[in-house]
C-alpha cells in the first residue's frame, strides 16, 4: 500500500447540484439540510465519507487492504470477527487477552487498518458487545470532513408528481393516479474543507501516498456512480489542495482556507449553474512552503 504520508494537507472541495436533493434530512421529511437561521444548504461529513466508500468498494473490489469497514445491510461484529480469526484470538475467552498478550491491543488494531481503507482513512469505533466481547478498539483517523455549506442561501422547493401505477386493487377501483411531493434544491454551490494529518497516519494507522491518491480520486468521482432519482446532477467542480512541506504544517489551517475565496458574480442574481460564480485562489496569502494544486 506504499510508503505513509510524511505531509500534512487541507483540501478545499466545491460541488453542486442542479433540481436535487443533496442531503435529506430524515427528521424533516427528507427535505434538504438547511441552516434556519441563514438558510444556507448543508451537507453532513457522514454523508459525504459514505459516497467516498462507496467509490473506493467499487474501484477496488476484491483487492487486499481496500475492505470496507462501514457498509450498508453488513454488521460491524461481522468485520470484527475477521480480526480474531487471522490472528488465532477466540472470541470467546477476551477476558484474559491482554494478560496473555499486553500487545494484543495494536495487533487487533494493526490488522484492522491495514486491511479496511475507511479505517486505515478516517478512523472508526471498533468496540462491539454481543454475546462475545469484541473490541477491536478506536482508532482516529488522519482524513477528517467538515460539513459543507452553500455559497449562497438556497431554495427548498417541494415539487407535487404524480404516478399512474395505483398500490393497489381497491385503490384501482377509484382513482386513476396517485399523488406524491419530490423536494429539491433548484440549484446549489457547496463547499467542505478537509484535513489530513501525517502525525496520526504515521502514529496510527499507516495512511500512505497510494492510499492518498486514492482518496483525491474517490473526492473528484464520489457522485459519478451515485446517480439517483433524487441526485440526477452532482458534480465536484474543483478540488483544490495545500500541502505542507512538513508533517505538522507550516501555517495555521484557516489561513489556506481564508485564502479560496468563492463569489457569486456580481451580475448574477439567481444562480443555476457553476459558471455564475468566481473561484479564486490568492496564492499571495499562502506561504511559499505550502503547494497549491487545482484539481477537477
Amino acid at each position: 500500500m506504499g510508503e505513509v504520508i510524511k505531509n500534512r494537507y487541507e483540501f478545499v472541495v466545491l460541488f453542486d447540484v442542479e433540481n436535487g436533493n443533496p442531503n435529506g434530512d430524515p427528521d424533516a421529511g427528507n427535505m434538504p439540510r438547511i441552516d434556519p437561521e441563514s438558510g444556507y444548504g448543508l451537507v453532513t461529513d457522514v454523508c459525504l465519507k459514505r459516497k467516498i466508500r462507496n467509490y473506493v468498494e467499487m474501484v477496488k473490489e476484491g483487492e487486499e487492504g481496500y475492505q470496507i469497514y462501514i457498509k450498508e445491510n453488513v454488521p460491524l461484529n461481522r468485520s470484527d470477527k475477521l480480526a480474531y480469526k487471522n490472528l488465532g484470538i477466540d472470541e470467546k475467552k477476551t477476558k484474559d487477552l491482554k494478560k496473555n498478550d499486553p500487545n494484543a491491543d495494536g495487533k487487533i488494531r494493526d490488522f484492522m487498518c491495514s486491511n479496511f481503507y475507511d479505517i486505515r482513512t478516517f478512523g472508526a469505533v471498533m468496540t462491539t458487545f454481543v454475546k462475545a466481547a469484541l473490541n477491536c478498539g478506536q482508532v482516529r483517523g488522519p482524513v477528517q470532513l467538515g460539513f459543507a455549506r452553500s455559497i449562497d442561501p438556497i431554495i427548498s422547493q417541494e415539487i407535487a408528481i404524480t404516478r399512474v401505477a395505483i398500490t393497489t386493487e381497491e385503490d384501482a377501483a377509484v382513482k386513476k393516479n396517485e399523488m406524491g411531493r419530490k423536494s429539491i434544491v433548484p440549484y446549489g454551490l457547496y463547499r467542505v474543507e478537509g484535513y489530513i494529518s501525517a502525525n496520526l497516519a504515521r502514529k496510527v494507522t499507516g495512511f500512505s501516498e497510494d492510499d492518498l491518491e486514492l482518496l483525491w480520486e474517490a473526492i473528484i468521482n464520489m457522485f459519478e456512480h451515485d446517480h439517483s432519482a433524487a441526485r440526477g446532477k452532482m458534480a465536484v467542480r474543483e478540488l483544490i489542495v495545500f500541502k505542507h512541506s512538513k508533517e505538522l504544517g507550516d501555517c495555521p489551517s484557516y489561513r489556506l482556507f481564508d485564502a479560496v475565496e468563492v463569489k457569486r458574480k456580481e451580475e448574477v442574481v439567481y444562480p443555476r449553474k457553476y459558471q455564475d460564480y468566481d473561484v479564486t485562489v490568492y496564492e499571495e496569502r499562502i506561504p511559499d512552503t505550502v503547494e497549491v494544486t487545482r484539481k477537477n
